[in-house]
């Protein structure tokens, strides 16, 4: 039997221990704290886990670059500077959970794939888009930016200047010519390993506890909404939708995701409504399950 003193000070560590820290990366158009999303975002998660440390991903050095970046920007570098800012953060030193939203999620999956240190203990994303998107997310509001994007993916999203400028060609999927798709998409199809093999990247997600996909039922965002679970057009057939177990990418457990599915680590959730109309309830579950 463990002495008294013992059993009390143990007691006390536990109390005493800090949750697991969060990293938080916005969607398309917002900001890492504006009030009415991310900040509303972030107070909910404060009230579930008191005393989380949380570090909401800034692009650029002010809000307006930060919104700017979302659609203009080569995300490569950007995923490689936030890498840096994670590694150089000593509050999240000992590993970190991450919640990305929409594009968010896919740039906090490349953040797992390529820098394993510190690690990422478990990822949310929702509404993201891991296959990518057959077509322009819409953006919220007609804005003269949103034309002029839509303007040049028209112009051809697997440009080369196009894809190094707009971020969301850089997760377009043609799913009516996959040889162009994979050999000139620079992002999505990269940490798809759809090109060639980069053994890392599988190694690295499938060290996750838990990802988690979130998807939107009514989801008008994202085409087709089934890329928050890993799901596609089929080839040159948007009438037919390849569930994620039936896609290459696992079936050739090309980065891992079929690693993490047989071990009981790929969990699937469903949000009613459309792109972003988070079910705090739903929310509040997951964090309760695999944040605490």
């Amino acid at each position: 039997m463990l002495p008294l003193l013992v059993l009390v000070a143990s007691a006390t560590a536990l109390v005493a221990a800090d949750p697991t820290p969060i990293v938080l990366w916005h969607g398309m158009g917002d900001t890492c704290c504006s009030v009415g999303s991310m900040g509303s975002l972030m107070n909910s998660i404060k009230k579930e886990i008191p005393g989380v440390y949380m570090y909401s991903v800034e692009l650029g050095s002010n809000t307006l670059q930060d919104r700017e970046k979302g659609f203009l920007a080569n995300m490569n570098d950007e995923i490689e500077g936030i890498c840096k800012k994670i590694a150089a953060d000593p509050k999240l030193a000992g590993g970190f959970n991450a919640i990305g939203l929409s594009q968010g999620g896919q740039f906090l999956r490349a953040v797992a794939q390529r820098c394993p240190n510190p690690p990422m203990k478990n990822l949310v994303t929702l509404g993201g888009q891991h296959q990518g998107v057959y077509g322009f997310p819409h953006c919220a509001g007609d804005t003269p930016l949103c034309d002029e994007i839509r303007s040049l993916l028209d112009e051809g999203a697997y440009i080369d200047w196009i894809q190094n400028t707009i971020v969301q060609a850089q997760y377009f999927h043609d799913s009516d010519d996959e040889e162009l798709y994979r050999t000139k998409s620079i992002f999505i199809a990269e940490i798809n390993n759809e090109l060639k093999q980069n053994d890392a990247y599988k190694e690295n997600l499938s060290k996750l506890e838990q990802l988690i996909l979130v998807k939107f039922t009514e989801d008008s965002m994202i085409v087709p909404r089934d890329s928050s679970w890993f799901g596609f057009y089929a080839e040159k057939d948007i009438d037919t939708i390849v569930p994620f177990n039936e896609t290459k990418l696992y079936t050739e457990d090309r980065i891992g995701l079929r690693t993490l599915d047989q071990s009981g680590r790929l969990q699937f959730y469903t949000m009613e409504g459309d792109h972003l109309q988070i079910d705090m309830k739903v929310f509040n579950q997951i964090l309760d399950k695999y944040f605490k």
